[in-house]
């Protein structure tokens, strides 16, 4: 018996069954029977035929395995047992990689994933089911995975950009908050100026008596009243306009690096994507010289000799080890680009609480200062004081999520 070959157990198929004349039976590393002919190398699931008469030829029991993978057909079984399955058997590693099993029927690992725009999900077939990251809330970290197809073009917008957009907006938004409170500083400024020069008017000056105190009442209420404008309209610039203008100064900047940090850890994926492809263009072409090699040997149709043979093999099981080495490299800038999303969207989610927080106590602050200003107008400000009290930032994170988002699905790692 040669070196590397695995001989039935004592009891099996070779010790009751007779084989034609040069072949030998083995078993699989997964336990399934094979039969080699030692004379042609050739390599066969079905047994030969016993009947007399019946050469065993190259032709009669040609090899129906399928290509290999560093020295494994693609269902998991040994390519060549008789001669090198000892020199390229990576059972460990093969079966980490999940190549699949000799059972007929059973789909291959890499059939149950699917790559888009070089993110690789699972196929919607075969998906296990996925628990949400942060089952109990809407959150960015769960529903923004997937890219969205442009509405202005042909292209696509990666989930992470939406969120960037998002942010951009709500800085945006704060912004014009404070002016439109700037603008009812200039309101209130002119309003208190119109009450002072209109209090020092000498209109109805002339009026005598008891009538003429209620008057001049009257007029220097326009007074106080134009001073308690003034007060409001210094603390809106103080308590409420300043605070909106200045909070987080250099948001933008942030999320510029955000942006850039994100951008370039999908670049990293989509180049690691590309050695995937790559690498598994020339497994196949390795394999198919292989193959050709060792069906012209068989037929006898070419002077090949065993060592070239060898020889092929060898690049086939290299093709094979950077197929699984690139794989690799993709997993992990994968998995570096999926940590850095959950991260910085968590982020994201924070600073969008804390953008609604600080604008709703400060619009609090404005309603309090207006209460305080003119408590005839109480029921004006009254409506605004109720929305106010409804603002819930999971809620309104919860509506836009349900609108923007583009899939809750997350990555799992390519499998060969």
């Amino acid at each position: 018996m040669k070196p590397g070959m695995v001989p039935p157990p004592p009891g099996e198929e070779s010790q009751t069954v007779v084989l034609p004349p040069g072949w030998q039976s083995y078993l699989s590393p997964q336990g399934r029977r094979y039969y080699v002919n030692t004379t042609t190398n050739e390599t066969t699931w079905e047994r030969p035929s016993s009947s007399p008469g019946i050469p065993a030829s190259p032709g009669t029991h040609r090899s129906s395995l399928p290509p290999t993978v560093n020295g494994y057909h693609a269902s998991g079984t040994p390519a060549h047992p008789p001669e090198t399955a000892h020199m390229s058997v990576r059972k460990s590693t093969v079966d980490s990689q999940n190549l699949g099993s000799s059972s007929p029927g059973r789909k291959h690992s890499k059939e149950n994933t699917l790559t888009i725009n070089c993110v690789t999900f699972p196929h919607p077939d075969t998906m296990p089911e996925q628990q949400l990251l942060k089952p109990t809330e809407w959150s960015y970290c769960d529903y923004f995975w997937a890219d969205k197809k442009d509405p202005q073009g042909n292209g696509t917008v990666a989930g992470f950009e939406l969120l960037l957009q998002k942010q951009l907006k709500g800085k945006q938004m704060q912004k014009e908050m404070s002016e439109f409170i700037r603008e009812r500083i200039k309101i209130e400024e002119e309003y208190a100026k119109n009450l002072a020069k209109l209090s020092q008017s000498s209109l109805a000056a002339q009026e005598e008596g008891s009538l003429g105190e209620a008057w001049a009442q009257v007029k220097k209420s326009l007074a106080d009243e134009a001073e308690v404008h003034l007060k409001f309209s210094a603390k809106l610039h103080s308590e409420v306009e300043k605070p909106l203008m200045n909070f987080r100064e250099n948001f933008k900047k942030d999320m510029k690096k955000c942006d850039h940090h994100i951008a370039d850890l999908r670049k990293q994926l989509a180049s690691r994507f590309a050695a995937v492809e790559k690498a598994r263009k020339a497994l196949t072409e390795r394999q198919r010289d292989l193959e050709m090699k060792t069906q012209q040997l068989e037929i006898k149709l070419s002077n090949k000799t065993e060592e070239d043979i060898k020889k092929a093999r060898r690049k086939s099981t290299q093709a094979g080890d950077d197929l699984m080495r690139c794989v690799d490299l993709y997993n992990q800038a994968q998995s570096k680009w999926f940590e850095e999303m959950v991260t910085t969207t968590l982020e994201l989610e924070r600073l969008e609480v804390e953008r609604v927080e600080m604008i709703r106590q400060h619009l609090c602050q404005y309603t309090q200062l207006r209460h305080e200003t003119d408590m005839f107008n109480q029921s004006t400000v009254e409506p605004v004081d109720q929305l106010l009290r409804k603002v819930d930032p999971a809620k309104d994170r919860e509506l836009w999520v349900r609108e923007h988002k583009t899939g809750n699905i997350r990555p799992v790692d390519m499998e060969i």
